[in-house]
């Protein structure tokens, strides 16, 4: 009775994406990209002088829609190069490669900030269910699964001590009038306040986001605890 409940509001998608997203992927790559990103600072000892942004910047637009190149997303955006890759035999698939990709992000002065950014690839599956009449799924339920999604994966690298100080979430909603380089300006924002917030905590000022930037605490799902999905049994297995 619980399973069919909970497959009726389909609030075992998201929380589903969110766990195979970091068993999957996250657990593998986010402790190593400090490591990729030290050596390529070795190599290019000016393009990445801050070490505060060493880290990937996972992208989570709320609307789902996801742009596979970034350059063409965002003319502000450049590809630079990959990190060093990771291989892996899994799930049968011999010398799996994982890699990363490094961009330069051009801001309004024309200077050039660098770091490592993706989106959060599950929120494809949630857009093409939206797009595919036989999951029945509308694009209210997107939403609130890409909501979800988001409260799940924070709450699953926060209790994560392997990847701590490895990621920065970049959680947002894009504007109904479309901008050329909205999405250039929610990664900078991001990145200034890494390089800041030091300062703005000892300072007791904190500087003022994009509009478009939420925090968990403003994602208001309407789903309470006890209607989230639960494990069978109470060993946790």
């Amino acid at each position: 009775e619980v399973s069919e409940m909970s497959e009726r509001s389909k609030q075992n998608v998201a929380h589903g994406l969110a766990w195979s997203y970091y068993v999957g992927y996250l657990k593998i790559v986010l402790p190593r990209v400090k490591k990729s990103m030290e050596e390529f600072s070795r190599a290019n000892p000016h393009l990445l002088a801050y070490r505060e942004t060493w880290k990937l910047h996972i992208l989570v637009p709320l609307s789902c829609d996801i742009c596979d190149d970034l350059e063409k997303a965002d003319g502000n955006i450049q590809y630079l190069a990959d990190l060093t890759e990771t291989t892996l035999t899994r799930a049968g698939t011999k010398k799996r490669v994982y890699k990363q990709s490094l961009y330069a992000i051009r801001d309004e002065d024309n200077k050039l900030w660098h770091c490592a950014v993706e989106f959060a690839t599950p929120l494809q599956t949630l857009y093409a269910m939206s797009q595919d009449e036989c999951a029945a799924f509308s694009r209210e339920d997107r939403l609130e699964q890409a909501k979800l999604f988001y409260r799940t994966l924070e709450e699953i690298l926060k209790g994560s001590k392997e990847c701590a100080g490895t990621y920065r979430l970049i959680v947002y909603e894009e504007p109904e009038e479309a901008e050329t380089h909205f999405l250039s300006r929610e990664i900078l924002w991001h990145l200034w306040q890494q390089r800041h917030e030091e300062f703005a905590i000892h300072e007791g000022t904190q500087p003022h986001g994009p509009a478009t930037t939420l925090d968990s605490t403003e994602l208001n799902l309407q789903i309470s605890a006890s209607d989230l999905p639960q494990p069978l049994r109470s060993d946790g297995f």
